[in-house]
């Protein structure tokens, strides 16, 4: 074990504003902060400057060189607006401009302070949310822009025009599926991503996912176009089919908006956040490394590491050797995986302070010679029927190829002939055909795997005139899934033990039915997504 090096760290900010301007009149062209009328005006001296309510929070205004970018029909908050009776502070040292924003009793109970950060210079808001041990609802920043100053957005996400056919949130615009959780990146990839006007970019960087949930995979929404607005998103937690349980008592970000003449920005350091004294901030000297190998997979491959309280990923690089991000003390699920496919896990313990070597991996997911397999075990049903179409439209989308029932033929048939989903009220079954010599004839397993399923839904199988019993439920998330532009739930692997005497030489039918105790129609019924088929 090695220690890491130490860094030197500001003061806490200070000096808070009550209603008494600290900084220069409002409209000087100067970095500060002024009180006047019930609001904070944060002028970032570059260009930008908002104007925050000290009622409830809320951004009511975000002008970037003289021009008004914030919707004046929707205002900017974090969750869905704190509310009458927030406190809200601003606070000016040196260089920063720190507004805080704090929410008591949220939902009956909880607290949660959001923090706005100016800094000299600088064209953007850098923000933190802090979510103490009771909880938030759906936790997220929420930027408002008017749409006539701010017009390019994700096509995919752009619900003007159109008439919902799924909960609120799913519509049908000039006879395509568009919604607010379509065209999303996996966490993994959140890096900077932004919208866009006549010589003007507007770009959250996603920064920090240490507080998120659902691991490098996960996906949310980013954007979304309404009649009047665009909204851009961080979305930090919202429980929208996410594996794992809110993370609490911890600090999410640092995050932040930049705005720009138009191109996107550069990723930023925001590091500098670490030193002005926020609610839950572990510096990098409270923080420790893991280093190993990731064995038995190609270069390139995720390792993760989650416990209750934070999640980490990096890829496996030269000779397979990996590096933590810096990681808050305590002990974790490190886990390998094979493109989205965890292959190996162990426990690693993190140090403040020190970097912990020799955490190997190595792949121990067995792959034995088969009769056929269908797919690829890789943790995503990306090579599947629609599967390349699945984070961008409804499956009822005309964009759609059909979802049968589909007759699979091993030896003539592709991954493509095959669906990525499967719903009881939609394509049940699945049929693939193939032979078998009479010296392949044995006791032999079916191997299915999935990636999600929706509403308990689980695959029986039928081998000829044999037929299976009905495996038990996966667990999976408690929302919905299929539809709203993800497949990642848990990964789980059904394996039937199929006697000899249910094959015969020659053709042979595999039956696959998704099959549930609970209801629903069409393609909010019963599901399951796929990730490989296979008999061996």
């Amino acid at each position: 074990m090695t220690n890491i090096g130490r860094r030197t760290f500001l003061g806490a900010v200070g000096l808070t504003v009550a209603s008494a301007a600290l900084a220069t009149p409002a409209g000087a062209a100067t970095f500060g902060v002024t009180s006047a009328g019930g609001f904070f005006t944060v002028d970032t001296g570059a260009g930008v400057v908002f104007k925050v309510n000290q009622t409830n929070g809320d951004v009511t205004s975000l002008r970037f060189n003289g021009v008004e970018l914030q919707s004046q029909s929707r205002f900017s908050h974090v969750e869905s607006g704190l509310g009458a009776g927030t406190t809200v502070t601003a606070s000016q040292v040196g260089q920063f401009v720190v507004v805080t924003e704090t929410a008591t009793n949220w939902y009956g109970s909880g607290t949660i302070v959001h923090y706005l950060v100016a800094r000299n210079g600088d064209p953007a808001i850098y923000m933190a949310t802090f979510v103490d041990s009771l909880g938030a609802g759906e936790l997220r920043w929420i930027q408002e822009f008017d749409r006539t100053v701010i017009t390019g957005m994700n096509t995919d996400a752009d619900i003007k025009g159109g008439t919902a056919i799924e909960s609120t949130d799913i519509f049908l615009v000039n006879g395509i599926t568009r919604s607010k959780y379509y065209g999303n990146h996996r966490a993994r990839e959140l890096t900077v991503g932004g919208v866009t006007g006549a010589g003007v970019g507007a770009y959250i960087v996603y920064g920090n996912r240490e507080s998120s949930s659902g691991g490098p995979f996960y996906r949310d929404i980013e954007q979304q176009g309404t009649e009047t607005t665009i909204q851009l998103y961080n979305y930090l937690w919202s429980g929208h089919n996410d594996t794992e349980a809110q993370r609490l008592d911890v600090l999410y970000g640092p995050y932040a908006l930049i705005i720009t003449s138009g191109p996107a920005p550069a990723v930023p350091d925001l590091s500098f956040m670490a030193t002005l004294g926020l609610r839950g901030t572990v510096p990098a000297t409270g923080r420790g490394f893991v280093v190993g190998k990731g064995s038995g997979v190609p270069i390139g491959s995720v390792v993760g590491w989650a416990n209750s309280t934070a999640q980490y990923w990096t890829t496996t690089g030269t000779n397979s050797n990996f590096s933590s991000p810096a990681m808050k003390p305590g002990t974790y699920t490190q886990t390998l995986y094979q493109n989205e496919l965890p292959v190996a896990t162990r426990t690693a313990t993190v140090t403040a302070g020190v970097t912990t070597t020799g955490q190997n991996l190595t792949a121990n997911f067995a792959l034995p010679a088969t009769i056929f397999r269908i797919g690829e075990w890789d943790g995503t049903p990306t090579s599947f029927r629609n599967g390349g179409n699945l984070t961008v439209m409804h499956p009822s989308d005309v964009r759609m190829a059909s979802w049968g029932p589909v007759t699979y033929v091993v030896g003539s048939s592709t991954a493509a002939d095959f669906p990525a989903y499967q719903w009881v009220g939609v394509n049940n079954p699945t049929t693939v055909t193939f032979t078998m010599t009479a010296a392949q004839i044995a006791a032999r397993t079916v191997r299915i795997g999935i990636t999600a399923s929706y509403a308990n839904g689980r695959p029986q199988i039928k081998v000829n005139d044999w037929t299976s019993s009905i495996p038990a439920p996966p667990t999976q998330p408690k929302s919905r899934s299929l539809t709203i532009g993800t497949y990642r739930g848990n990964n789980v692997q059904f394996t039937y033990a199929v006697p000899a005497t249910a094959f015969v030489a020659g053709t042979n039918t595999l039956t696959i039915n998704v099959v549930s105790g609970s209801s629903g129609t069409e393609f909010l019924s019963p599901g399951v997504a796929y990730d490989c088929v296979e008999l061996f």
